[in-house]
């Protein structure tokens, strides 16, 4: 079965195309085609509360192309969600109906606890350290938001989003009320859960940990990570990309997105993170398969 998911976020826009096979005991999945387009509308979203007419009529033809791409796949069926950015612009409803009347795709705007409950989708529990046995943190970091989840084997305990990403703090948008915040709660669900890892996502944390040279399935370690971020925050952000070969629409945010995740794990008192490699996208074809398979049981 083949299926394709739409991750409209604050800092880029991405269409997944997947396959799920049925040949073991669980269903193995296939990520076709990965496209992504950085059109940042937390850059508008954020500090003027509406996206910019130039970030509208990017994302629009966007859409149209990842329609023609979608087409061409024929998938059983599609979800388009979009995230922090859009849930705080003001004229986002209008870019919603527009983008349905040029593309003909049917965009949602989910809340962070939904996005929360997507991703955890990806069965982190099979990922996680202990084989999944003992509690674990989630920890996704976006371009305006940071969903983190705390789950104990199959069950999510608690989760939260807080409104501090990369696009966020490096706008100088996230006070230190919010960061306060989100350590108190990361704080008392470390001490009434006790966490034993972190799985983390979002695509700055998959490039810090390729970056790293960890060895596939073994987890990031704080020490490593802490020294890492160190070394990039060195360059300026013209040497991240022309010497460390850093995208330039990440040359500036992955800094800021290694300072939440250390945060995270700082508090907590983690000193392991697993990085899967999965996020909204992922876990929006696990939603896509879990209704079809359903729907024809």
């Amino acid at each position: 079965m083949k299926f394709a998911a739409i991750d409209l976020g604050s800092n880029a826009v991405r269409l997944l195309l997947a396959k799920v096979e049925e040949e073991s005991v669980h269903p193995v999945y296939e990520k076709v085609s990965l496209f992504r387009m950085p059109i940042r509308l937390g850059e508008d979203a954020f500090p003027h509360k509406r996206i910019s007419e130039e970030k509208i009529q990017q994302l629009v033809k966007t859409m149209i192309g990842f329609k023609y791409l979608m087409d061409a796949f024929e998938p059983a069926d599609y979800m388009a969600c979009a995230t922090s950015a859009m849930r705080e612009s003001e004229n986002s409803r209008e870019i919603v109906d527009l983008i349905h009347k040029e593309s003909g795709i049917d965009l949602s705007i989910i809340s962070g606890k939904r996005e929360a409950e997507i991703i955890y989708t990806n069965h982190v529990e099979r990922i996680a350290g202990n084989n999944g046995r003992g509690c674990h943190l989630y920890v996704d970091v976006g371009g305006g938001s940071t969903e983190i989840i705390v789950f104990d084997e199959y069950k999510i305990m608690e989760s939260r989003s807080f409104d501090i990403g990369s696009i966020r703090i490096h706008e100088g948008l996230v006070t230190k009320r919010d960061w306060e915040d989100m350590k108190l709660w990361v704080k008392h669900v470390s001490s009434r859960y006790q966490p034993i890892s972190a799985v983390g996502s979002g695509g700055n944390i998959n490039f810090l940990y390729s970056m790293s040279k960890t060895k596939d399935g073994e987890p990031f370690e704080y020490d490593k990570l802490k020294k890492l971020n160190s070394h990039i925050r060195s360059f300026t952000i013209e040497q991240r990309i022309s010497e460390l070969n850093i995208r330039p629409d990440r040359a500036d945010l992955i800094v800021p997105a290694a300072k939440i995740y250390l945060s995270v794990m700082k508090w907590s008192g983690i000193t392991d993170m697993f990085v899967p490699q999965m996020g909204l996208a992922d876990g929006i074809i696990h939603v896509l398969y879990n209704k079809h398979k359903q729907t024809f049981v």
